[in-house]
């Protein structure tokens, strides 16, 4: 169990430092950045481990960069102008 969360909690930062990184201007700060990711790993790996009850640590990762990545893209904001409409309409 340490493994695991010790492993959940290096791709969570991995997975949120990416995002922070090759997206600055879609995400907020960094500092919000880096402990939803972790949060969201941690979190996956908690509901993963449960619900296979001491699974193998790849099917553990595996969830917990699915929840990783899935609170990490709740964060981000729409890219571009949206809702500008021409002035010829």
């Amino acid at each position: 169990m340490l493994l695991e969360a010790l492993s959940s909690f290096v791709l969570g930062l991995v997975l949120a430092g990416t995002a922070a990184h090759r997206l600055p201007h879609r995400l907020p700060a960094r500092a919000l950045v880096l402990p939803t990711g972790i949060a969201g790993s941690l979190f996956g790996a908690f509901v993963t481990h449960s619900a296979l009850d001491a699974g193998s640590l790849p099917m553990v990762l595996l969830g917990a960069a699915a929840v990783s990545l899935a609170a990490l893209s709740l964060l981000l904001r729409p890219a571009g102008r949206l809702g500008r409409r021409s002035a010829t309409v």
